[in-house]
């Protein structure tokens, strides 16, 4: 498990799977504004859920999110679209509504960035968002991401078009958080 502050990001468990999918998937208006996928009605328990990891992958590194607190399952996290030769990727997460507006977003894009510079050796990490996202936008920005441009009309959501704004951050901006030694 790779540990933020409020979070820890950890490899899928099989159990993490309904949840996720029940709360996150088949809230089809929230899930057709963070994934430009159409939506289809997709059993949780049929092997193709979003949400199921079939191995390891060289494209993506897909997380669930555990409240270190609580140690509930909070959401999901991934780096997708990697390119290997680039050294790139793209950033997303998902948090279920229970854990939303507790700051968790913001330790949840610094843990990536430190999964995806100091493991993986990425040198840019991109993320792009809805324009009216206003908590991606802080966590992106909190965790040193700039706006790099907006595409006007770029996503289908939910019955109308929605411009999304395109955020980068480069590995020699990035700055670490402290680590703190442990016990």
């Amino acid at each position: 498990m790779i540990q933020g502050e409020l979070i820890g990001l950890r490899a899928r468990h099989d159990s993490d799977i309904p949840v996720l999918h029940s709360e996150l998937y088949e809230d089809v208006a929230t899930r057709s504004r963070g994934d430009s996928r159409p939506w289809q009605p997709i059993s949780a328990a049929s092997g193709h859920s979003p949400f199921v990891v079939p191995g390891p992958s060289d494209e993506a590194a897909c997380f669930s999110v555990v409240e270190l607190e609580s140690q509930e399952l909070a959401g999901e996290a991934l780096l997708w679209g990697i390119d290997t030769h680039s050294r790139t990727a793209h950033l997303g997460l998902a948090l279920r509504p229970a854990f939303r507006g507790r700051g968790l977003a913001v330790d949840i894009v610094h843990t990536l960035c430190e999964y995806g510079f100091l493991v993986r050796g990425f040198q840019r990490l991109q993320l792009e968002t809805l324009t009216d996202n206003t908590p991606m936008l802080a966590a992106a920005a909190r965790a040193g991401f700039v706006l790099e441009g907006t595409l006007r009309r770029a996503a289908w959501a939910y019955g109308g078009y929605a411009d999304q704004a395109v955020l980068g951050l480069l590995s020699d901006e990035w700055k670490p958080r402290e680590i703190k030694p442990t016990r």
